[in-house]
């Protein structure tokens, strides 16, 4: 498995579009159909939120986009992994990268229903700071994780 990790080209829009609905669904269901996004919804809001407002990061796997990240300094916005290559270390490239990036702190907010990304990011030596609510319209509960380089 050969991963390379490389900034965002306009050419990622439907790949890594398509990959962040893909991983919402999986990740939580429940919360994906509630909201009722559609996808030229989820195409608005990366094209006009995500990009505008994040350094983001694509992953590849032999030439495949794979996953994605898009960090503000110290802040992972967004973190996600093609549900067809879960659990083969590619999140946790991504985060040694944004652990490059910015080498002694980062931190984030997931949904606390997303058990998924709780785990990962617990396993990964993130630690539940804060609980909280998204912002509207999806008001749903949520946590702030924090990790620290520990010297």
């Amino acid at each position: 498995m050969t991963l390379h990790i490389r900034f965002y080209r306009a050419d990622d829009f439907g790949p890594v579009t398509r990959l962040w609905r893909r991983a919402r669904e999986v990740a939580t269901p429940e919360l994906t159909a509630r909201m009722g996004y559609s996808f030229a919804m989820d195409q608005a809001h990366f094209s006009g939120h995500i990009v505008a407002s994040c350094d983001l990061w694509v992953v590849e796997k032999d030439g495949v986009v794979v996953a994605f990240m898009g960090i503000k300094k110290d802040f992972i916005d967004y973190l996600y992994v093609d549900p067809d290559h879960h659990r083969q270390g590619i999140g946790q490239f991504l985060l040694e990268h944004a652990r490059d990036l910015s080498h002694d702190h980062l931190w984030l907010y997931t949904h606390v229903a997303n058990h998924m990304a709780r785990a990962f990011y617990e396993k990964n030596g993130f630690v539940a700071e804060k609980f909280g609510l998204s912002p509207a319209p999806e008001n749903e509960p949520d946590v702030e994780y924090h990790w620290h380089h520990s010297s």
